[in-house]
């Protein structure tokens, strides 16, 4: 036996090796790209990690390394099959997800969601047609594709290799003669395997155009996969959802503030990463047919190990069929059927603009027309599907964005010779052959595609939808006019100050409208990073209520960013005038003690100031008593007190709690003590509006006691 060797092709995984045993523990995004990096050429077993999640992402993450068992190493065709290691629930929960995204829904579940019959057979044999086949011909299920070896009294065998189960994440590898330890819990945050360019120059909004945040495919080692960002009048509509999609706004100074929806054509992992949509600030809303979102919410579903309808409160579907146009906030959406292995769709996007109608088509991943006509020919794509691909390949747009994979079920740059668009760009391609390099051009990461210039318009939308944000409330219409006579539109590069320690206010209070700052404080000896601001966030407003002359931190821009500046003393003039002196202040003594309770400490600024706006404080002196009940869910947040069962300090939560058994006990005061109470009817209203919300106050309760956590999936049928 040869010695255990051990690598890290991306964190949140490692590789053990022994001879022709190659494990692959935990499958982060992308990490095939850390794979070919690495010069791995194979691997046999898969271990899904216990955590599911971390840094804002999944970690069972399979499809890719599939593609490449099956597509590169020959393994099915070879006779071999992967070994799947973990728990059998977690198992059954992966094939479950790979069955949607391998092979699509059942004639069943078609039927659950009242899909349209032409839809329904169209999907099912286009699907059947695509999926791969043994030696008799029928479709591989995704069984078919591993060896299920589960924790038997935590311990698994694959090939040569024992595999002991310590702890969570935590293994020793054997091959009988040397062992070797695997513990993934010290990767604390996971990456891209890759560099990701990030601009220094803020860009601009606009009124429609498109940001490409990657373009390549998920074989592509240095480049991130296809996901785009379409602005349109200042706010960002995704187009699928990038996996590291924080890692690729954040390159691009795109706060998450910043977008409002998204399209989603199809589940395949490097168009379907939706998790860091789960932990947004506000609820997206997902741009799709209902039968590709609630794909979807069972793919999330099978990853973190909720229940799909648990996982729905987190989005909103705004719901499209293909061919029938819908006018989404004055832009017209026209979603088509592609041909792919599963329900995939693509759209146009169109807009008129000083008379003229502008459009950008967005393909979505399609066979090659010759492989569309072929499969017409037999009876399986419908005619009215032919020609529209057909028509979309032909017509003029001021944008094209097309499928250029030129491999398996994907596009080919040559099926675009005919298109009148004013510019044809490609995804899921490397590289253009060279009779094409001077006719279209690649949609690398970074690049910007303008269709209609932006205007101090687009700015002054943004500066009135995030003040009412900002204020809790509507913003009284006179004041915004006020301030807006009198705004200046000020753009940092990345790294640039904006605001100076100790140096006096100048008379200024700064909105955020894109990308990402951070509050620095210096005591003398050492920076500490006092807050993460982005867009929608207000600086500078404290010195307003304070009095304070000078800056009390710095703020730096971490991404490119582009401010609102409005005159200090008009603002002062609002918040006295209008009476939210008092409001104001208790908001900024709430929120760094909000901050330090572990209920909340994983939240952003953003969310945490949405929390405060609903949080109020309740002091109670020594010796003071107190019954709880079921109207209010209050956390101590300062001093001791005492029940029938002890004593109790710092979070110690009474009253109504979310997702947990109410604590309505009576407690004494052994110190002053300070409450943070919020009013259950508010608490849940806030808790629907704002996923991230949802999503900690979820994960806070699992393996908690005194919990009533019903949403966990447990084990599913894998068909």
């Amino acid at each position: 036996m040869s010695k255990l060797e051990i690598l890290t092709p991306a964190q949140g995984s490692r590789i053990v090796r022994d001879g022709e045993d190659v494990i692959l523990f935990g499958q982060p995004p992308e990490v095939l790209k850390g794979i070919l990096l690495n010069g791995i050429e194979s691997f046999n077993t898969l271990v899904l990690t216990d955590v599911k999640e971390k840094d804002g992402s999944l970690l069972n993450n399979l499809e890719f390394p599939i593609y490449f068992f099956l597509f590169v190493m020959n393994g099915l065709a070879q006779g071999q099959r992967l070994n799947l290691v973990g728990e059998q629930t977690d198992i059954n929960q992966a094939l479950r997800l790979l069955r949607f995204t391998l092979m699509g829904p059942t004639p069943e579940e078609l039927d659950k969601w009242h899909t349209e019959p032409d839809l329904k057979k169209e999907w099912l044999e286009v699907a059947d047609a695509i999926a791969l086949k043994d030696d008799d011909g029928k479709t591989i299920p995704v069984e078919g594709f591993f060896n299920q070896c589960p924790f038997v009294s935590g311990q698994a065998s694959a090939g040569n290799l024992t595999i002991v189960h310590n702890g969570p994440d935590n293994y020793t590898v054997t091959n009988g003669v040397a062992s070797l330890a695997v513990n993934l819990n010290q990767d604390q945050v996971v990456t891209p395997p890759y560099r990701v360019q990030s601009d220094y120059v803020p860009g601009g909004l606009v009124k429609m155009g498109l940001e490409i945040l990657g373009g390549a495919s998920g074989f592509t080692p240095n480049e991130p996969c296809t996901g785009l960002a379409l602005c349109y009048n200042g706010d960002y509509l995704l187009i699928d959802s990038i996996p590291f999609l924080d890692e690729h706004l954040f390159a691009r100074g795109i706060s998450k503030n910043q977008v409002s929806g998204m399209l989603l054509t199809h589940l395949h992992d490097d168009h379907c990463a939706m998790f860091p949509l789960m932990l947004m600030p506000h609820r997206v809303e997902v741009i799709t047919t209902r039968e590709i979102f609630n794909m979807a919410m069972e793919k999330l579903g099978c990853s973190i190990g909720w229940k799909p309808e648990v996982v729905a409160e987190h989005f909103k579907l705004i719901e499209v069929r293909p061919g029938r146009e819908m006018n989404y906030f004055g832009m017209n959406i026209l979603p088509h059927v592609t041909v792919h292995s599963i329900p995939t769709i693509g759209a146009t996007f169109s807009t008129i603009h000083k008379g003229y109608t502008r459009q950008l088509c967005i393909v979505g991943d399609n066979h090659t027309m010759s492989k569309v006509r072929e499969l017409h020919d037999q009876g399986i794509v419908p005619t009215e599907t032919l020609k529209n691909l057909e028509r979309i390949y032909t017509e003029r747009f001021s944008l094209l964005v097309a499928d250029g994979g030129a491999g398996a079920i994907h596009g080919d740059p040559a099926d675009a010779l005919r298109s009148d668009a004013d510019r044809v760009i490609f995804v899921h391609v490397e590289h253009l052959p060279n009779e094409l390099d001077t006719t279209f051009s690649l949609a690398s990461s970074g690049k910007r595609y303008t269709i209609i210039d932006g205007d101090p318009s687009v700015y002054t939308s943004q500066v009135s939808h995030y003040l009412g944000q900002w204020l809790g409330e509507p913003f009284p219409n006179r004041w915004m006019r006020s301030l807006l006579a009198e705004e200046e539109i000020r753009r940092y590069n990345a790294d640039d100050v904006i605001i100076v320690q100790d140096a006096e206010t100048r008379g200024f209070v700064y909105l955020i409208l894109t990308g990402y700052c951070d509050v620095v404080h210096h005591n003398g000896k050492h920076f500490t990073t006092v807050a993460k601001l982005q867009a929608g966030d207000v600086i500078g407003e404290m010195a307003i209520i304070t009095g304070a002359g000078t800056r009390n931190a710095s703020v730096v821009a971490r991404t490119p960013v582009t401010v609102c500046v409005f005159a200090e003393e008009t603002f002062a003039a609002f918040i006295e005038t209008e009476g939210f002196t008092d409001k104001l202040l208790a908001r900024w003594s709430l929120r760094p003690v909000i901050r330090k309770l572990p209920q909340f400490r994983e939240m952003t600024s953003t969310v945490l100031e949405k929390v405060g706006n609903v949080a109020r404080f309740e002091d109670l002196e020594a010796g003071d008593s107190r019954r709880f009940d079921e109207t209010s869910w209050y956390i101590l947040a300062e001093g001791r007190v005492e029940d029938d069962e002890g004593e109790h300090g710092i979070s110690t939560e009474f009253g109504w709690l979310p997702f947990a058994e109410s604590n309505l006990t009576q407690v004494t005061c052994l110190e002053d003590s300070r409450f943070i109470k919020f009013k259950r009817e508010h608490l849940e209203r806030l808790r629907l509006e704002v996923p991230q919300v949802n999503y900690y106050l979820r994960k806070l309760r699992i393996d908690q006691p005194f919990a009533r956590v019903d949403w966990l999936l447990g084990d599913v049928s894998t068909t």
